[in-house]
């Protein structure tokens, strides 16, 4: 019987562009309305898209992922989804970089085996790297906090009349939610301002 093909497509943050693997699932002939595309992190598997497609998922359809740090980073859940498209849907897995991983071929017990030998393998690689990239990022960060560069969202710039409010919620004129109102931001911006926060 033959199944459907389904396209799974991942990047980590909305910055990212996922243009590259929408284009390896195109050469692979899978259709634009069979790939799903999430834009989140790979710790976990609680992504809407990829929810969908394991709900669509049926016996001998087939996910095709560019590698597989793209299905997550996760050592312990990489394993467990795995276990879950090819043994509960009974679907097909093919991990475009790596030819191994294609449970379409080898269904032998030995097939199988280097199988999970591999997935193992790079599951553990995923997840490394992903600790790699978040220790990078946080010396990075800590480089540039004793460099004095400040980091994160930069605050809010305060509106000219931010004086003249603020000296009447000072008096007890105005609440702090009026005094938001009147600048155009929530109350607890208001409040941090006020507190001399930034």
């Amino acid at each position: 019987m033959q199944g459907t093909t389904y396209g799974y497509v991942r990047v980590s943050t909305n910055d990212q562009s996922e243009e590259r693997q929408l284009l390896s699932m195109s050469k692979f002939g899978i259709s634009a309305e069979n790939i799903f595309v999430d834009k989140q992190s790979g710790q976990n598997f609680d992504r809407p898209a990829y929810k969908k497609l394991l709900e669509k998922l049926n016996s001998a359809d087939t996910v095709v992922i560019e590698s597989l740090d793209r299905l997550g980073r996760n050592y312990f859940e990489i394993p467990e989804q795995w276990r879950i498209i090819t043994r509960e849907k009974l679907a097909n897995i093919v991990v475009l970089d790596m030819p191994l991983l294609d449970t379409r071929q080898s269904k032998d017990l030995i097939g199988t085996l280097v199988q999970d030998i591999v997935l193992q393998v790079l599951s553990y690689v995923a997840q490394s790297e992903r600790e790699f990239m978040i220790r990078r990022q946080a010396a990075g960060i800590a480089a540039a906090k004793a460099r004095g560069i400040k980091c994160g969202r930069p605050g809010k710039v305060k509106p000219p009349n931010y004086p003249e409010v603020l000296k009447r919620w000072q008096a007890g004129e105005i609440s702090a939610r009026q005094a938001g109102k009147m600048l155009n931001v929530n109350h607890s911006t208001f409040l941090n301002w006020a507190r001399k926060k930034y």
